[in-house]
């Protein structure tokens, strides 16, 4: 039988990808940009819609990234245009007028850090910018954060914040691109995405508490055990905003208040807490969307366990627990996702999982290396195979953070 090629996603090279918005700045406005600047998507080894819930996780930075060029302003203008978004054209807005409900649109990931920083009480002006980007675009790999954060790195550069300096300023820029992912574009996301993009270290999986901020860094060099993370944009819609994340956060917070605890983090007997719950209407979607957050928060400290002992095949198999938890408790997976994580285990992974809010976007599957093009070349025969489009894939490797490039 034959198989269907494998659409792989490239990276580009830092100084490339620099080069490449920085060109496309002086075609726009005639003029060098103030400098460049580019931040990570990222993709989650584990703790999926764990983040609002006040959970671990355990994410790690992509070589994809997306490329801001910027030029401070002595107005409150904001001029944007992007490439992934040419036929939008040139955007202009006035910061004095950037609120919740104002913005619409990519431009409100932008504007958003910026009204956000003002909040917080920074001196932030006007700026004009051009936006490129390797992060596959609606993939579930934080394309928007790596969005946020590379516009918060380059509005604290330029001012000179000095949030960018230590892990504790970038914290406080994580917040700032979390209010403006969740107020300004109204995508009521939890904070992972943004703390990865800005604080996670090349070569580690940042170990994220969304309680208290902490984190450590866990060293992840897979290549070292012979093994590799497929990541696997099955390309069905991934969407956010849709009213089907934030129905599964409002339960969670209904939850927890039945409880009496702030996060469902905070829950420690699962069986007491189900029983519980019982009593509340639609108890069992409760207990279900319950009982993977719970039992999800255990699979992070178990992968990171894992990981500090050498253990890492056995990481697989948490990858699978997972996706059944995501897929059958929280109801997030879709044909795509599972035809991508099934047919990869079937044909060598270790394990795999869907990864991202759900609905659509992205899987990752732990492979041996010698298995990579094996297991890729049976996902897109089984894509091609039901009429779909063909899937893209990448082989991510934990990379930096967002800094100027």
């Amino acid at each position: 039988m034959s198989t269907a090629p494998v659409s792989w996603i490239a990276s580009w090279d830092r100084s490339d990808g620099a080069a490449r918005v920085a060109a496309a700045f002086a075609a726009r406005w005639g003029t060098a940009p103030d400098g460049v600047w580019s931040a990570p998507g990222r993709v989650n080894v584990i703790g999926e819609h764990t983040d609002y819930n006040g959970g671990l996780c355990l994410p790690i930075a992509l070589p994809h990234r997306t490329y801001l060029a910027l030029r401070t302003r002595d107005d409150d203008v904001v001029r944007l245009a992007s490439a992934q978004e040419s036929a939008a054209g040139l955007l202009t807005l006035d910061l004095r007028d950037v609120t919740p409900g104002a913005v619409s649109g990519w431009a409100g990931y932008v504007a958003g850090v910026a009204w956000a920083l003002r909040e917080a009480g920074h001196d932030v002006r006007g700026f004009d910018a051009v936006v490129d980007s390797c992060v596959p675009y609606g993939a579930g790999l934080s394309s928007s954060a790596a969005l946020e954060c590379a516009v918060a790195v380059a509005l604290d550069d330029v001012h000179g914040l000095g949030l960018g300096a230590d892990d504790e300023g970038r914290a406080a820029l994580a917040a700032a691109c979390i209010r403006a992912e969740n107020e300004i574009a109204g995508a009521p996301t939890g904070g992972m995405d943004q703390s990865a993009s800005l604080r996670c270290r090349a070569g580690h999986a940042l170990l994220l508490d969304t309680q208290d901020g902490s984190t450590r860094h866990i060293p992840l060099d897979l290549a070292a055990h012979g093994l590799g993370l497929l990541v696997i944009d099955t390309r069905a819609e991934h969407q956010l905003v849709d009213g089907q994340y934030a129905a599964r956060r409002a339960t969670c917070e209904v939850a927890a208040g039945a409880l009496g605890v702030a996060t469902l983090r905070e829950v420690g007997d699962l069986a007491a807490a189900l029983d519980r719950l019982a009593r509340l209407p639609q108890a069992d979607v409760v207990a279900r969307r319950v009982r993977h957050v719970v039992t999800e928060i255990a699979r992070v400290e178990q992968v990171a366990a894992l990981l500090d002992a050498g253990e890492v095949e056995l990481v697989g198999q948490v990858l699978d627990a997972s996706h059944a938890s995501l897929r059958d408790d929280y109801e997030v997976s879709c044909i795509e996702l599972d035809l991508a994580v099934d047919t990869a285990v079937r044909a060598g992974a270790l394990g795999g999982r869907m990864v991202g809010g759900g609905f659509g976007g992205s899987a990752i599957a732990l492979v041996r290396l010698d298995d990579v093009e094996r297991v890729a070349a049976a996902v897109a025969t089984a894509f091609a195979d039901q009429g779909w489009a063909p899937p893209e894939l990448l082989l991510a490797q934990a990379a930096g953070p967002a800094a100027r490039d």
